[in-house]
């Protein structure tokens, strides 16, 4: 989890630095993938129950040409790495629990 931490102290730091709004709510999206689809998908019914605003899974060609499903979690939230941990925590365990990985967060610079 520590490496989350720093991951997203990163981000955070990039975009503040690069001129980011820290006012106003952003909107963070959490990847969640696997090669099965029967898990994935279990993993998306997991997080709707959980309140989140889940995503439709969708089929990716990675660079090898290997197809995996993924799905986001989408959450508003402050630019705040604190704010963003408490999800992250959450849905990297229920990653875990549903036997899929959680992939990180990623959000859009905001003026």
């Amino acid at each position: 989890m520590e490496n989350w931490r720093d991951i997203s102290d990163d981000i955070v730091t990039s975009l503040l630095e690069d001129g980011s709004n820290p006012e106003v709510l952003y909107e963070v999206e959490h990847h969640f993938v696997s090669e099965d689809f029967v898990k994935l998908e279990q993993a998306a019914l997991a997080a709707f129950k959980l309140g989140y605003d889940v995503e439709e899974p969708a089929e990716l060609e990675l660079e090898d040409g290997e197809k995996v499903w993924s799905f986001d979690v989408v959450v508003e939230a402050e630019l705040d790495v604190d704010v963003i941990m408490e999800d992250v925590e959450k849905l990297e365990a229920l990653a875990e629990q549903c036997d899929v990985e959680y992939d990180g967060w990623g959000t859009y610079f905001q003026e």
